[in-house]
């Protein structure tokens, strides 16, 4: 690797955030405020003491220990004004670093604690994000969440939500929560209602249980994207299916650690998928509970394994094609930014960087 790129200079960079949790990337500031507002009891009351408590950044070990630290950020989004201020906020915070296009997820049916309606408690966010647009200049979507530790029934109401908000904000229906022993191949009844109404569908899998997984997600589930992908590389004749068929994979590095799915950045497999020609797109997953950003994602590929810009570059692109967007709106996107890549590249001295 002989180009040597910066943080600062990677955030100049346009970019997509493609898997990011609503609940798992709010403010810190905001969880404390919405708490104290709404009398809510919470691990700690002081920045410091809610990072610890929280374990923000740090290893969990475990998927499920993983997700316990959403059990405090759900204790505050069960009203309008939270729900609205987060998707807002998220929205900002992902513009401050040049993410272009994002789509958010989450599951609404967690956030109807206090008896908010399903259709409220999107729209709320729809509108959170369209304000973030004007304000900010990022375009986002949903992606709405069925929850594979629930039930199937409720998966299929998140389904149903899906299809009656096709075309205004919701892109895709996903199956988050814990992997292991809660097979996606349960929910189908869910998958089959969004793939009958033509809408995109991406689900985690490969994370916290084998390549099987993956290959259920994709031939009896019928997915589009793969969220994290992990284990992947145990099953050489499915890496290839996915290499050949372009199905994009979300990967979320620093995640992947924390969750105990990887040993570390420099064990993580993304970079074997690439090298073999398989489309990898880099998130953040979590932004407060992984305490992260896209570029710093994309700043430990480089700096932990070796992406060059060219490299960056490809993956970038990545983002942009992998979108649940129209064709001619990706094309837009690719447009500008090959464009605004290409003056990068000359204006750093990286060469040819295609």
């Amino acid at each position: 690797m002989t180009d040597t790129l910066t943080l600062e200079q990677i955030q100049r960079l346009p970019k997509t955030d493609l898997h990011v949790h609503l609940d798992g990337s709010m403010r810190l500031a905001t969880i404390l405020e919405l708490a104290r507002e709404r009398g809510v009891s919470l691990p700690a009351d002081t920045p410091e003491g809610l990072t610890a408590a929280m374990h923000l950044g740090q290893n969990a070990g475990s998927l499920v220990a993983y997700l316990k630290a959403f059990d405090v950020t759900l204790q505050v989004l069960q009203d309008e004004e939270a729900l609205y201020r987060a998707a807002f906020e998220l929205a900002a915070d992902a513009a401050a670093e040049n993410v272009r296009y994002m789509e958010v997820r989450y599951s609404p049916m967690l956030h109807t604690r206090r008896r908010l309606g399903l259709t409220r408690v999107v729209e709320t966010v729809l509108r959170g994000l369209h304000d973030a647009q004007q304000a900010h200049n990022i375009e986002s979507n949903l992606i709405l969440c069925g929850i594979r530790n629930i039930s199937p029934e409720s998966s299929l109401r998140m389904a149903e939500l899906v299809v009656a908000y096709k075309n205004r904000g919701v892109v895709g229906f996903d199956l988050a929560g814990a992997e292991y022993d809660y097979p996606p191949k349960d929910h189908h009844e869910a998958f089959n209602l969004v793939r009958q109404n033509n809408i995109n569908v991406t689900i985690h899998a490969g994370e916290a249980y084998g390549p099987a997984s993956i290959a259920q997600a994709l031939h009896v589930c019928g997915a589009h994207r793969i969220g994290h992908g992990c284990r992947l590389r145990e099953d050489g004749d499915l890496l290839r299916y996915v290499v050949d068929h372009r199905i994009p994979l979300e990967c979320c590095p620093s995640s992947n650690v924390q969750t105990g799915a990887v040993s570390s950045i420099a064990d993580h497999p993304l970079r074997l998928y690439f090298d073999l020609g398989a489309r990898i797109t880099v998130n953040t997953d979590n932004r407060l509970i992984t305490d992260t950003t896209v570029s710093r994602e994309l700043h430990l590929l480089h700096t932990e394994l070796g992406f060059d810009f060219a490299a960056l570059r490809q993956v970038i692109l990545n983002g942009f094609k992998s979108a649940f967007l129209p064709y001619h709106e990706k094309r837009r996107f690719m447009r500008a930014t090959v464009s605004e890549l290409d003056e990068f590249a000359a204006a750093n001295g990286f060469g040819d960087a295609k």
